[in-house]
């Protein structure tokens, strides 16, 4: 495969990973209360999606795609978040009765947004990059170990940067805490339950694609699927 081609399934991956990022961003405004004592971000059922593929994309196609992919999510999220608060702020007719459930829905504070893309840019960074730097170092072996331990440092990257700067004056440091612990406990659970489809998706992307990439530092491709 040619250094710069971009197949159709690649683009095909591109699109959903940018679509649940634009969509967890849109229901983050939705708090889950999942027992009385804890509450999470309805995002959370969909965000730990993107760590998934982009696991896959760094699996399959290399850091560098990945890169790409990741600041792609990053502009695209900005974007979308501009035009939010746009049309937020455009004046609606009298007649209209739907204004501020608009704006709560569709709004966004500066802090609260740039919580989200601090959060995001270290996240998924740290996850690719731990992702392809283990690939070199097993080999190529035991993917489930890399996208465990690459999931728990970028989760965790994520959780503290997104909860600490939206929230750390706003409520108790203890109620903090605990969201942080138990959003940041919920996405590296999802991450193992589905790490069986995470390998199933490996393995049929690098069929498919007949490419299994290894460029953290290192100038070879080696062509098999994920072990």
């Amino acid at each position: 495969m040619e250094k710069n081609y971009i197949s159709k399934l690649f683009v095909i991956i591109t699109g959903l990973y940018v679509t649940c990022l634009l969509l967890s961003n849109i229901t983050a405004g939705k708090m889950w209360a999942v027992t009385d004592s804890i509450t999470l971000p309805a995002a959370v059922i969909l965000f730990p999606v993107t760590y998934i593929m982009g696991d896959v994309i760094t699996e399959v196609y290399g850091f560098n795609r990945a890169r790409f992919v990741i600041w792609l999510g990053f502009f695209m999220s900005f974007f979308a978040v501009a035009i939010y608060m746009i049309t937020v702020l455009l004046p609606h007719p009298g007649f209209w009765d739907n204004q501020e459930a608009y704006a709560i829905v569709m709004g966004t504070t500066p802090r609260v947004a740039a919580a989200s893309f601090a959060g995001y840019l270290f996240g998924e960074f740290s996850n690719s990059v731990i992702l392809s730097r283990l690939k070199v170092a097993t080999r190529g072996e035991k993917l489930w170990v890399r996208t465990i331990l690459s999931t728990v440092v970028g989760e965790g990257f994520d959780s503290v940067i997104f909860i600490t700067i939206s929230f750390w004056g706003t409520m108790d440091n203890a109620s903090v805490l605990r969201m942080i612990l138990f959003q940041y406990l919920f996405k590296v659970c999802y991450e193992i339950v589905f790490t069986p489809l995470t390998y199933a998706v490996v393995r049929a992307v690098k069929a498919r694609e007949d490419i299994d990439t290894y460029d953290y530092g290192v100038k070879y491709r080696f062509i098999g699927a994920a072990k």
